[in-house]
């Protein structure tokens, strides 16, 4: 995946975009790649959290790379690559596996946005949980302006983010957001200088991976299978997880290490 890059360590898999030049825009190795490393991420053991980021100062993402994605949809152009064949024959799912258009990955995600983060990449970036951003950082949905509309996730997930006034805004005015307003109306959870954020992104990954491995993806789950449901239904969800991870051995195991005052040796289990 010349286009991201995987790092794992301490339970933390960090996962790059890497495509500076161009402003980390996804084209369809990346957007393949994206769709297929999610499952991946989301199946291996050794992977508690994730951190997402894009590569430079300049930008998070800027969403999709038009100019090589959009011939390939009309079929002005023709796939060329793997990649590029995929995309064309598997267009929606990749796009809904790349962006987490869904509830399946229940891994947390913490995302360091070290610069711009627009339209998919706004998309990408509201996928993950936690979000730190550079002081230089700004949001935008662009697609109303092209004749487009979001439809990577932001229509479905923004509302309930950050409520109905500021979700309208970005989606039909386009409006930009700096990331002081994004910090205020609740889109990321703090705003530091461009140098700090991947470090503090770093830190808050790893303070989560020290969480049992069940206990984080069945937190996630209930989080995101009650989301938007009725109290009654939400509760079931909630409950479901917690018979699952209170049958586990790291529900026992968590509170044994607590009373012999000793680091927890979770397994996942």
């Amino acid at each position: 995946m010349a286009f991201l890059r995987v790092r794992t360590d301490a339970g933390v898999a960090q996962v790059t975009l890497a495509r500076p030049e161009k402003l980390n825009a996804l084209n369809a190795e990346m957007m393949v790649g994206l769709a297929d490393l999610w499952g991946q991420l989301a199946h291996d053991p050794a992977v508690r959290v994730v951190l997402l980021t894009g590569e430079g100062e300049r930008a998070f993402s800027s969403g999709a790379d038009l100019g090589s994605l959009a011939p390939l949809a009309t079929g002005a152009a023709l796939p060329q690559t793997p990649a590029e064949h995929r995309w064309v024959n598997e267009h929606q799912a990749i796009v809904d596996a790349a962006l987490l258009r869904g509830t399946g990955f229940t891994k947390p995600i913490v995302a360091a946005v070290n610069g711009l983060a627009v339209a998919a990449g706004f998309e990408l970036m509201l996928g993950s949980d936690i979000r730190i951003a550079s002081d230089q950082a700004f949001f935008q949905l662009t697609e109303v302006k092209r004749g487009l509309i979001p439809s990577g996730g932001s229509l479905a997930r923004l509302p309930r983010q950050i409520g109905w006034a500021n979700a309208m805004e970005m989606i039909l005015a386009a409006e930009r957001i700096d990331a002081a307003r994004a910090l205020s109306m609740g889109l990321v959870n703090r705003v530091v200088s461009a140098a700090d954020v991947l470090p503090m992104a770093q830190e808050m990954a790893l303070r989560i991976a020290e969480g049992a491995p069940l206990a984080l993806t069945k937190a996630k789950e209930a989080v995101l299978g009650g989301s938007g449901r009725d109290l009654e239904a939400a509760f079931a969800i909630e409950q479901a997880c917690q018979d699952v991870v209170m049958a586990s051995a790291d529900a026992r195991e968590g509170p044994l290490a607590f009373m012999e005052r000793r680091t927890p040796r979770f397994t996942g289990k």
